[in-house]
């Protein structure tokens, strides 16, 4: 038993050393140069001049042993595939990262959430008065959610978004996208009209016969409310030959 402890005690030294070596060799941010430290290069060139891995480090803020906050940044990205699935994790899952933990998925999750405000902001004073323009304000946080959300963005009386509020996360169906919860954030808040919105995650939008259900309910619940049901939009993933949403109103079941 002592050999066999002295052989994994010699392998061990033999396999840490190189290891050791990679990760002090490893650059922290402070060791780049000082016009290609993200903070730095934001401030003089401003903030589209540093790709995505850059403007996560800013959040991330410190890296670990061996990986800067831009490595962190990129290794999140070379896993998720893009910034949208990034987006799109619960704070829980994002927390679990190598390299991260709960303050700075807090960090990074917030700042998703505002870029998702700002684009709600800057297409507030556009009418969604068609599926086109509902896929582009809801599809960048919706299509790479792990499970179905079920959204209500509601509409002014020229069809622009004055608020968004999530009814349910889950499977579309009786139970939990019931005509009263929908219907209960237009009606307090006055509004004209309204969108449901979910998404699909196997990225497939095409309808299921709950969410076929669930629509013709609606329609009749929006008609005794005297309140718009404009559309209902499926939210999927972009696939050779076929859209990346399904729209009620375009297939004339809402009409």
């Amino acid at each position: 038993m002592q050999e066999s402890g002295s052989a994994m005690g010699f392998g061990s030294s033999l396999i840490d050393g190189p290891a050791e070596a990679a990760e002090s060799t490893a650059l922290r941010i402070c060791d780049l140069p000082q016009g290609e430290r993200p903070r730095e290069k934001l401030a003089q060139h401003g903030p589209a001049a540093l790709d995505n891995a850059e403007l996560m480090a800013l959040f991330i803020a410190t890296g670990i042993k061996g990986r800067s906050a831009i490595e962190i940044g990129r290794d999140l990205i070379r896993k998720y595939g893009s910034m949208g699935a990034l987006g799109g994790l619960p704070v829980s899952e994002l927390a679990k990262e190598h390299g991260l933990g709960i303050a700075k998925a807090s960090k990074l999750a917030a700042a998703f959430e505002l870029g998702t405000r700002v684009a709600r902001e800057q297409l507030r004073c556009v009418p969604l008065d068609t599926p086109e323009r509902i896929h582009e304000l809801f599809a960048p946080q919706m299509r790479h959610l792990a499970q179905e959300q079920v959204v209500v963005a509601v509409l002014d009386s020229r069809l622009r978004h004055i608020g968004t509020t999530v009814v349910s996360m889950g499977t579309v169906n009786e139970a939990n996208a019931h005509p009263r919860e929908i219907l209960r954030p237009v009606i307090t808040r006055g509004a004209h009209g309204f969108v449901l919105i979910h998404n699909h995650p196997s990225g497939d939008p095409s309808p299921s016969r709950a969410d076929e259900i669930v629509t013709r309910r609606l329609i009749e619940a929006a008609t005794m409310m005297q309140v718009v049901f404009l559309d209902h939009v499926i939210i999927g993933r972009p696939s050779p030959g076929r859209e990346p949403y399904f729209s009620f109103r375009e297939a004339g079941v809402i009409g």
